[in-house]
């Protein structure tokens, strides 16, 4: 507790300090996931109040430069800036001009869980059950093509004891779920003591020429065009230092549109186990210990809106994977190449872990309505031929869509109707027997995660997510409610449960949530209830001594309750 005092006195003292300048929003970028501003400029594109050449598949965005917008946080014209005497969000501006340094908002976000770990797209925040709560703040400078994001973010969780695994499960399906994750660094709880870190959050150092940018950042990511979901980037995992170079604004050509971004970084690994407990079996230990190599990964995102159709953005992501220590050559620095060598006398294979995707959008603001689909592979050889024989093997996707309908015009009210489907699940019996799923790696054995959160759909490996969403709207303001079927790592249940005929065991939860999104002068408020059921919590099934067909699951509820307020200066 002593230290968790110090960080968050640190924290503070920081804060406070940003403060104490004396008196422009510029070119900054909005971070993923900021509560309710993000999708506001989204939704936006949908009623043809925002330039509609815009993907909104690679973020972070540049609000000012992509979408014409000075005051990047107070988007909705309904809104008036509100300042207080004592704070001015310009916190400095030379006598020419040049260097300007101004407030970024500061905001704090809480969440318990009443059961077990829920939810994904959550950054820094860890999957645990109580109370966590993320603070964050700081400022934005800008000195000619100099630009510096510092944006430090603050998470501290009670770390509640739960049941990580079933102690009634026979131990050979234990024996199955540790050959699963003993290849991916997705641990069930982070240690078994209160958790408190600061990272570096939403922060970069840039140079920045025109529709360019060049520079080190540790912001979270998001490519590709789903909501609920992204095969290769989201926020689900906390954002990891990398070099960037990136577009801020489309750069418009003779044949459309363009944007892109390509990235080099360190990924970081957890340092937990699986369980906790960890389990033996037979007296040997189930856990194999990770390797603590650091990981190099780079990737690449590309998006072309057609000028011949506006409204469709076309684009391909790329990443690549692998240890430092085994890059030898100068295509290992880049996500375009894979090396393979013999890891093993039996085996020819890669030591980088590679995945790839192609993605549309395609927006139509006659209709207030978009479409979007993400196709991804996950390892694959890159073989035509093989990949016209076995189309759905290694595959992923995401489709979804999103419907605006004039609720009353006169006041500006809408509803927002979103429906969105990902299926990780594998289809290749041989690659569900040898335990191979998306993320999943038996060299890289980390898997495609970073600090112990999966880089990509936060469903994780094997899983499977249909989400319908329906939304009173207003501006900034946004009502509604959630329905969610997430079916967990089906590939792990085919793995260790097909050889005993039981297709009754499958974890599925069925949720129900009600959110809203509130703003009021300088405030946004933003609140979540969950309800979810989980049928056959952690596969497990009861016996029965009279009816081995129908029998109960081990079902859990869980409520999980978020609040949050962030302060716009």
């Amino acid at each position: 507790m002593k230290n968790l005092a110090m960080k968050t006195i640190k924290f503070t003292f920081l804060f406070i300090t940003l403060l104490t300048f004396k008196n422009k929003i510029f070119a900054q970028s909005l971070p993923v996931g900021t509560v309710a501003i993000e999708d506001y400029y989204r939704r936006a594109q949908l009623l043809g109040d925002a330039d509609s050449s815009v993907s909104f598949m690679i973020r972070p965005i540049y609000p000012k430069l992509s979408l014409k917008k000075n005051d990047v946080f107070y988007p909705d014209s309904s809104e008036i800036r509100r300042q207080s005497i004592d704070i001015s969000p310009n916190l400095y501006r030379s006598k020419n001009g040049k260097l300007n340094i101004s407030l970024l908002p500061f905001s704090v976000q809480a969440q318990t869980n009443s059961d077990h770990p829920y939810g994904w797209n959550d950054g820094v925040m860890i999957p645990a059950k109580g109370l966590q709560t993320l603070v964050s703040g700081g400022f934005y400078l800008q000195y000619g093509i100099l630009s510096i994001q510092l944006k430090p973010e603050f998470d501290y969780a009670t770390n509640s004891d739960f049941s990580t695994w079933n102690p009634a499960t026979y131990g050979i399906t234990t024996a199955k779920y540790y050959d699963f994750y003993n290849n991916i660094d997705l641990p069930a709880r982070f240690g078994t003591k209160q958790y408190s870190k600061v990272f570096w959050g939403q922060s970069s150092i840039l140079l920045n020429y025109k529709a360019v940018s060049f520079g080190l950042s540790t912001e979270n990511l998001w490519w590709g065009p789903g909501i609920q979901n992204s095969l290769l980037m989201s926020n689900t995992a906390p954002g990891f230092k990398h070099l960037t170079l990136n577009t801020r604004k489309p750069i418009k050509t003779a044949i459309g549109s363009f944007e892109g971004q390509l990235i080099a970084g360190r990924l970081e690994n957890s340092g937990y186990g699986v369980l906790t407990p960890e389990i033996d079996y037979f007296s040997n230990p189930l856990l194999v210990a990770k390797p603590n190599d650091s990981r190099y990964i780079s990737g690449i995102v590309a998006s072309w809106q057609p000028k011949w159709i506006p409204g469709l953005f076309l684009g391909l992501t790329r990443s690549s994977q692998l240890y430092t220590k085994d890059q030898s050559k100068f295509g290992d620095y880049f996500p375009f190449f894979s090396s393979t060598t013999s890891v093993n006398a039996d085996q020819a294979a890669s030591k980088s872990d590679n995945r790839s995707s192609l993605f549309m959008r395609w927006l139509w603001p006659e209709e207030n309505a978009e479409i979007y689909f993400e196709y991804g592979k996950n390892n694959s050889s890159g073989d035509l031929r093989n990949q016209a024989l076995e189309a759905a093997r290694n595959r992923a996707y995401i489709f979804g869509l999103r419907k605006m309908i004039p609720f009353n015009k006169s006041r500006n009210e809408n509803i927002l109707i979103s429906v969105e489907a990902t299926q990780l699940q594998e289809t290749n019996a041989s690659d569900i027997a040898n335990a191979d799923s998306w993320y999943v790696n038996k060299y890289v054995r980390q898997g495609y995660t970073n600090a112990g959160q999966e880089l990509g759909a936060g469903i994780g490996p094997g899983g499977n997510l249909q989400t319908l969403d329906v939304s009173w709207v207003k501006g900034l303001k946004k009502l509604g409610f959630q329905l969610q079927r997430y079916l967990h790592n089906n590939d792990f249940y085919f793995y260790a449960y097909t050889a005993d005929q039981d297709a009754r065991r499958h974890w599925t939860d069925l949720s129900i949530a009600f959110t809203g999104e509130w703003n009021y002068k300088n405030f946004i408020f933003s609140a979540k209830l969950m309800e979810v059921k989980s049928l056959n919590y952690q596969w497990y099934l009861y016996e029965s001594p009279t009816d081995i067909v129908w029998v109960n699951g081990a079902n859990a509820f869980n409520t999980q309750l978020q609040a949050g307020v962030t302060y716009r200066f």
